[in-house]
């Protein structure tokens, strides 16, 4: 009917609105980085991948969020120095925190203003970059995150 149709056009754009308010952002996540050895486990729900998802094996979106690190040759700090050029080179990301072997970053979508919150860490030792990415708010993310982090693989793999 006219009335639901109007209903609909209404709901998008109230939910347009608050998005350009920036009250679908989501809050940013407190308990970041690197503690021993491991970056945040992944979301338990579908909206998370995470290179590290194998450490936690009861984990139920451990399948859903399992993605290969990132492999480099030379040194870490060097590879996060690529993937750091890379994202800050792509529309609607932001580094927060860049550290030696560590990098921080959130991905705003242009519409909606959801943020997805990024890490990468280097070791050293087994020649890759770890990498943890997951949408703030709602429970699916519909593949964005696994997308954004191989879109930034090829281009690392592409320099």
């Amino acid at each position: 009917t006219r009335v639901d149709y109007l209903a609909g056009k209404l709901l998008v754009v109230a939910v347009f609105v608050a998005g350009q308010a920036g009250w679908l952002s989501g809050k940013e996540p407190s308990n970041l980085g690197i503690k021993e050895g491991k970056l945040k486990p992944p979301s338990r729900t579908p909206n998370s991948v995470s290179s590290q998802a194998g450490l936690y094996a009861d984990h139920p979106m451990k399948t859903y969020a399992e993605i290969a690190p990132f492999q480099f040759t030379g040194e870490g700090r060097a590879a996060i120095d690529r993937i750091k050029r890379i994202v800050e080179a792509t529309d609607g990301a932001r580094v927060v925190r860049a550290e030696p072997t560590y990098l921080y970053a959130q991905f705003q979508t242009p519409w909606l203003k959801f943020v997805d919150d990024a890490e990468f860490f280097s070791d050293e030792g087994a020649k890759v970059v770890h990498v943890r990415s997951a949408s703030r708010v709602g429970r699916r993310d519909f593949g964005v995150n696994r997308a954004r982090i191989e879109a930034i693989r090829t281009r690392f793999s592409d320099q």
